[in-house]
């Protein structure tokens, strides 16, 4: 039997907006990733499914590796349409807020999601929600907001609707967000669900190798330079980073997502608990962050107090103001602070910091 997040009263609301309303807009947040991309697209096809009028926008392109989801082609980039996006916003009777829960994370599309007076409801699996919502779907202990679209769809009753593009991208979205199910997914009930998603006749094998098994040579050769030039490893802190900067970047044509799970390649040596990734990023003018760990390590801990991000125990990500240099220096501040503290919990240590500020 597959465990329900929602309760009826939940979701009593939406039930009431899906009798009522008509048009649907489906957003997620910047540099949308395989949960974001596969939840949204999920909710979009559902919502159709009821003869809804619904679409979905992103701030920013999609990774390469997503674009063979069915109805990827139709998302509206707001960066490229914005008066469209934007027109779409505000004539919408409900927005569903996707994969993010506070509205910085929408960046371009924050103004015109603030002024329409659509309903909106937020489905996500961070924590510490905002208040921007009418109804918010908040559960982190989901591996994924496309786990909790499938859940949802289902608590309406309407299982029978998830065919099998649909269930690609559910997959898609659960899949990514844990590492290929090597993180965040020590979950019976999450493995319910992959099962009955395989009924419904999704390939994993074949997903698996869209997303993962689809690199260009540039993105390989980027691979083998960040692993041979680019790691650091700090054996006494059971910490590595990698760090790229925006040439670096543009001498292997780096295309958006060539660097998606770069992070993760240094928890596979021996005794690394912890990995950073920082690169640098010229048309948004900042450095962005993600943070990855195993077990007890929460680098979501790291992530916000020392760069303003957050996000899950073992997977968070920031953006930071200032040069690369600078973000480096602050982090092997923070490693001294870990050092030369007698505390055994990194989180305590991190809160301890945080208070000292």
């Amino acid at each position: 039997m597959i465990e329900n997040y929602f309760s009826a009263d939940d979701i009593l609301e939406f039930r009431i907006w899906m009798r009522y309303a008509d048009r649907f807009v489906v957003i997620s947040h910047m540099a949308p990733d395989g949960d974001a991309i596969g939840s949204s697209l999920a909710m979009c096809r559902y919502l159709k499914s009821h003869g809804k009028e619904a679409v979905v926008i992103v701030p920013d392109p999609a990774p390469d590796f997503l674009m063979w989801l069915p109805g990827a082609d139709d998302i509206i980039v707001f960066g490229s349409a914005p008066d469209k996006a934007e027109k779409l916003v505000y004539k919408a009777d409900v927005v569903c807020c996707l994969d993010f829960n506070v509205v910085k994370r929408i960046d371009n599309i924050a103004s015109s999601f603030l002024y329409t007076k659509a309903k909106k409801i937020m489905i996500d699996h961070h924590p510490y929600p905002g208040a921007t919502f009418d109804v918010t779907l908040s559960h982190p202990e989901a591996s994924s907001t496309s786990e909790l679209i499938f859940h949802l769809i289902c608590a309406l009753g309407d299982f029978s609707r998830i065919d099998r593009e649909m269930a690609e991208c559910i997959y898609t979205g659960m899949m990514t967000d844990t590492g290929a199910f090597t993180y965040n997914s020590n979950n019976a009930s999450l493995f319910r669900v992959v099962s009955r998603l395989i009924d419904m006749g999704i390939d994993k094998d074949v997903i698996y190798r869209r997303v993962y098994s689809n690199y260009s040579e540039d993105r390989m050769r980027l691979q083998g330079y960040v692993l041979n030039e680019k790691m650091q490893v700090f054996p006494e802190m059971s910490t590595a980073i990698i760090t790229l900067t925006q040439d670096e970047l543009d001498r292997f044509h780096a295309r958006k997502g060539d660097t998606e799970g770069f992070v993760n390649l240094p928890l596979q040596i021996k005794g690394i608990s912890l990995s950073i990734f920082m690169r640098e990023d010229r048309e948004l003018g900042k450095i962005r962050l993600s943070f990855r760990s195993v077990g007890s390590v929460p680098c979501n801990i790291l992530a916000s107090d020392w760069f303003h991000g957050g996000g899950h125990v073992n997977a968070s990500g920031a953006q930071y103001d200032g040069t690369l240099e600078e973000v480096i220096a602050r982090f092997h501040e923070a490693m001294k602070a870990w050092k030369k503290s007698d505390s055994e919990s990194i989180k305590q240590l991190f809160r301890k910091k945080q208070k000292k500020r």
